[in-house]
């Protein structure tokens, strides 16, 4: 596998585009604001390759990596064409309407179509300056995993191997909403220890509702999700740390979202991850308290003094 197609000129999606081109891979990427692109719009200041090709047309490659946010994913992937080629997943959140993770949606649209995920604690603007990062490629079939492996890693980016692809899936889609909670802490000034329990509290979350799904609790515990989580509830690059941190400090939703020209994929995901936990009769409240947050059914002083007063229980 040498031809690598980029679908997706977000930020994450021209990140990965630009390292693989200065590895020296043969790479396209497909926007649908070529102009937006070439001028740097989504990652200022750096420099596309020259052997880096943009394109409105869809690539037909022999690996497509899909970079695209997750409520256009559907859209996106029925517009694939018709090479089976293996698609991997970069997209992190549920489908709003069906609660689907990416690889679920793929084998919705798309059955028997080979499907990986690449998800891990990476910020865009590091991949692309070639700072050292680490990810996780979940492939359930080891020879698919081994080749995209060997296809997708360079220098600069250590790829890890996993079989658990909803587990990889969930871990990256559920952070996103920890980290809305970890920015509200933040931004109300509730203090280091509160946002430490409610990482901790909110990977355990994480893990029984990737066991609930076929997934495994190491898999969370892993680059996918303790990683990817630990990165996002802190680091001042984080869209949902930041959005919480906006919301802790007072700022209406509306105005925050309104300012963006990035999606914030926890503001989706957090009511569709309640729904899905529902569905498998679990119980999430770290991420009902923000799902209650986002929808204004709940304000701060309340949804902490709920969590608090939680009944009694071990570890």
């Amino acid at each position: 596998m040498s031809e690598i197609g980029v679908i997706g000129a977000g930020a994450w999606g021209t990140a990965l585009a630009v390292l693989w081109a200065q590895a020296g891979r043969d790479v396209s990427l497909w926007a649908r604001d070529l102009a937006a692109v070439r001028r740097g719009a989504r990652l200022p200041g750096v420099k596309l390759p020259e052997n880096l090709v943009v394109t409105d047309e869809m690539p037909g490659a022999e690996i497509l990596v899909v970079c695209v946010p997750m409520q256009v994913l559907r859209g996106v992937l029925r517009a694939l064409p018709a090479r089976p080629s293996p698609v991997v997943l970069c997209c992190k959140g549920l489908e709003a309407d069906t609660f689907l993770l990416p690889p679920e949606v793929v084998a919705d649209v798309l059955p028997g179509r080979a499907v990986a995920v690449l998800t891990g604690p990476n910020f865009a603007a590091e991949i692309a300056a070639g700072l050292p990062a680490a990810s996780v490629l979940a492939a359930a079939d080891a020879g698919l995993r081994a080749a995209l492996m060997a296809a997708l890693r360079s220098e600069t980016l250590r790829l890890y191997g996993s079989a658990d692809v909803l587990g990889a899936a969930l871990g990256g889609a559920a952070k996103n909403v920890i980290a809305i909670a970890a920015g509200v802490v933040m931004g109300a000034g509730l203090g280091e220890n509160a946002r430490a329990a409610l990482i901790t509290r909110g990977l355990a979350e994480m893990a029984r509702l990737a066991v609930a799904l076929g997934g495994k609790a190491e898999t969370v515990a892993g680059l996918s999700g303790l990683g990817d989580l630990l990165l996002t509830c802190t680091g001042d690059k984080s869209r949902n740390f930041s959005l919480g941190l906006a919301l802790g400090r007072g700022t209406a939703l509306a105005d925050v979202l309104g300012h963006r020209t990035n999606v914030t994929e926890g503001v989706a995901t957090a009511p569709a991850l309640l729904k899905r936990a529902a569905g498998a009769g679990l119980e999430m409240p770290v991420v009902a308290a923000v799902a209650a947050l986002l929808a204004g059914a709940a304000g701060i002083a309340d949804t902490m003094a709920a969590l608090m007063g939680r009944a009694l229980r071990d570890e």
